[in-house]
This record gives C-alpha cells, structure tokens and sequence, in this order.
C-alpha cells in the first residue's frame, strides 16, 4: 500500500493506516459495558471502510493530545495507540531514507480506498446475499463481521476487498472496505476484467427495443435513399427533343431586266 500511496498522493494517510493494522484491535469491548463500547465505537465509523475507520480513530486520538482519559472515556486501547504512533513514525523514517515522498489528499478519501483496493484486489469478494459475499477467486462464502463499519449500513456494497478472513463458526471478513468494480479490473488485469451487459431483464428488454427501433429507421432511410437514386437515374437517361418548324418561306427575286408588255 505504501508504494501505492506515493504514485496517488496519499501517502500521509496510507502510513498511518499501515501502522494501525500493524497492532492488535485498538478497540476496548469489556462484557459489562457492552453497549456502551458499541456506541463509542460507531462514533469513529466512517462509511463504506474500516480501514478509514481506523485513520479517522488515530486522527481523533491525535487531536485530543494522545491523553489516557480519552481513551478510557471513548473505549479506545491506550497502549495499541501508542505503540501504533511507533510503527508510524519508524515507518516515515524509512520513507525518507528511501526518498518516498509524504504527500497527502486532503479530504479526498475515495483515493485511499483505491489504494486500499490496489493492496487487497487479491481477497475481493462479490455480494451475494444481504451480509454475505463470495470470494472473487475462491469462490469462499464469508460474512461481513458485526464490528465492522459497513455491516450497520443502511445498503450493502457490491464489491468489497478485505485485510484478513476469521474462521469461526462462520467465515467472517475482518477490516473491510467498499471498492469500485471498476478498480479490480484497473488495478488487477491479471484477475478481473470488464463485461458490459445489461444487469437486468427490464434493462435487457428497453436495449432490445432501442436496437429494433434503431434499425427499423435505418432500412426506412436506406429505401428512401434508393427510391431517390432511381428517379435521378431516370430523369438523367431521357433528353427532351424540341423541333422547330417554320410556317412560311421566303421567295427569292433574281435581277434582271423589266418585263414590258405587249402592246396590241
């Protein structure tokens, strides 16, 4: 993801988010408070990604000075923070050692998510069901986990890639963030590819009638066409003859000499 980053200019958040998933859950769900860590920790949620989930929670700890309370108030792991923040900074170091740039999108995350889908289109899965997918390539059914951001949503994504698969009673998808199919096929060619079809039978049918209509018009205009070559063919093959006769004709005088006549 790293190496990602610095070609889309979002290498600032990338590191960070590299260094979360580098330690244990930072979240705090202790049995008799439940509910109340449940409701802290969707106040981090950031839809349609848990791994931006995570960047938000680091953003907020690091806003509010890093202090112990917070964390205790908001159900947050202290130490996994901390020791966190080590990895990223141990990170940033080796990113200038090696002259990678540290740049940052601003406030455009739909750029993390693409690299996001550049480091993980390998364990991209396809919605099957509300709340279960199938692997891309496996064909593995797996279900989205009750922690994550995208399982509250009031839509499910189509297309999701994952960090890491939890075998349980079920097969749960940990770390999950929704990508653009579009990115699967851009980002891993190898795999995925595009087929453009209509996905529905209603959508089937108007493209049916808009290809009939389409050419219903075009063998209308090519009988039209032919019909007018025909009669400029034919009026170009008959010339109109005029004749021209003349009604009277002259007489011609010859000179000479006057004629007497005879006396008797």
């Amino acid at each position: 993801m790293l190496l990602m980053s610095t070609e889309l200019a979002c290498s600032a958040e990338m590191v960070t988010i590299v260094s979360m998933l580098s330690v244990p859950t930072v979240f705090h769900r202790p049995k008799e408070r439940a509910d109340e860590a449940d409701a802290a920790r969707e106040r981090f949620y950031v839809p349609e990604s848990d791994h931006l989930t995570l960047l938000h929670l680091y953003l907020q700890w690091k806003g509010n000075g890093m202090r112990e309370s917070w964390c205790a108030k908001n159900f947050v792991q202290s130490k996994a923070m901390r020791r966190a923040d080590e990895v990223r900074r141990q990170l940033l170091d080796l990113m200038k050692h090696q002259n990678m740039p540290v740049v940052s999108c601003g406030s455009d995350w739909d750029v993390l998510r693409k690299c996001i889908c550049a480091a993980y289109f390998h364990q991209a899965a396809r919605l099957k069901k509300i709340g279960e997918y199938v692997n891309l390539r496996s064909g593995l059914a797996c279900h989205l986990h009750p922690t994550s951001a995208l399982y509250g949503l009031g839509y499910t994504p189509d297309y999701i890639v994952y960090h890491e698969l939890v075998l349980t009673a079920k097969e749960y998808v940990n770390c999950v963030t929704a990508v653009d199919p579009f990115w699967l096929a851009e980002l891993g060619p190898m795999f995925f590819s595009v087929r453009d079809r209509a996905h529905g039978h209603r959508e089937r049918r108007q493209l049916e009638q808009l290809e009939r209509k389409h050419m219903e018009w075009e063998a209308q205009m090519e009988e039209e066409r032919n019909a007018f070559e025909a009669e400029l063919a034919a009026r170009s093959g008959s010339g109109a003859t005029v004749a021209l006769s003349s009604s009277s004709k002259s007489k011609i005088v010859g000179i000479g000499k006057p004629t007497r006549s005879r006396r008797r």
